[in-house]
């Protein structure tokens, strides 16, 4: 409660050296480094809650936020029951923050640089089953341009395994149908290419030759996009997760989302043999330790697997 209380506050209210340092971050958050808006607002939150805090402990200067000030904040927060991911983020936020204005010399020394969090215990994404996931597939009907259209949708999630917003943000011009892959832009504006197999190009193809006209715009730059709605608009990751819980009722457990599908993608990869380091580059994931929770995923099911067949497991 009172973390929705402070975050519906604005950096307005803020003391004018804490609102001049958050707009310094969250300019070079947007403009340096090109996170996406979802991710500059939720940096923007996290940071601004903290300095409202400070504020009304007294310190309304940024340089004079202390660790024991930071860690006060975070063990209030952890009394209120936020969640231990939560407290991490807001954490992560807070160091990555208090590094950069100590870089601009915004304050004197980091007060942030050995701020840990507690962790709680590690979940392990929600995996599909193969047969799952090809029921999923096959759900959209292929008689209709809407139809069609989340076929390819749902073909290319699980084919490449590409985050929902990345799915939303892709180009026409970003397929290539005769080399059988797709120009990813990811975090950071950093661009990949994946590949995806025949049922997925069957299925976009499906979508570009007698869908993808029906739902154009009649003007407009967004025409370059590869997705649209019902209302001619490019495609949103909240139009995707909508589309995919209407089809996964009856198929797939509630909570099946997009990132569902990129779990599965990326699981179903390394139990078939996969290399970690190539699932890495396919996932565009920076560090292979992210990658890593997969093979843990692999290794529960396997565990699963054994225990069941196994005589004297």
């Amino acid at each position: 409660m009172m973390e929705a209380m402070a975050d519906r506050s604005g950096p307005e209210e803020l003391a004018p050296l804490a609102r001049h340092a958050l707009e310094v971050f969250v300019a070079h958050l947007r403009d340096e480094r090109g996170l996406s808006p979802n991710t500059v607002a939720a940096y923007e939150r996290d940071v601004a809650q903290f300095l409202r805090f400070a504020a009304r402990a007294g310190v309304g200067d940024p340089g004079r936020v202390d660790p024991l000030l930071l860690r006060r904040f975070l063990a209030l927060l952890r009394t209120r029951g936020l969640a231990a991911s939560s407290l991490g983020r807001k954490a992560a936020a807070l160091r990555t923050c208090f590094r950069y204005l100590a870089r601009r010399g915004l304050v004197a020394d980091d007060p942030a640089a050995q701020l840990g969090t507690p962790r709680g215990p590690r979940r392990l994404p929600v995996v599909l089953k193969q047969r799952q996931v090809a029921e999923l597939l096959a759900r959209p009907e292929a008689a209709n341009p809407v139809g069609l259209r989340d076929r390819a949708i749902l073909e290319l999630l699980y084919a490449t395994g590409m985050r929902v917003g990345e799915l939303c943000g892709l180009r026409l011009q970003d397929l290539d149908l005769a080399g059988d892959s797709v120009r990813v832009t990811g975090k950071g504006g950093k661009q990949r290419v994946v590949p995806f197999g025949v049922p997925a190009r069957v299925a976009v193809l499906g979508y570009l030759t007698e869908g993808r006209s029906a739902l154009l715009p009649r003007h407009g730059a967004a025409a370059e996009a590869l997705f649209f709605n019902r209302r001619r608009k490019p495609m949103t990751p909240r139009d995707v997760r909508g589309m995919l819980e209407r089809y996964r009722v009856g198929v797939a457990p509630p909570g099946t989302s997009p990132h569902t599908l990129r779990h599965s993608f990326a699981t179903h990869l390394l139990e078939g043999g996969a290399d970690l380091r190539a699932v890495q580059e396919l996932l565009g994931h920076v560090a292979l330790t992210t990658t890593q929770t997969y093979t843990h995923v692999s290794n529960e099911r396997l565990r699963r697997v054994y225990e069941q067949a196994h005589p004297r497991a």
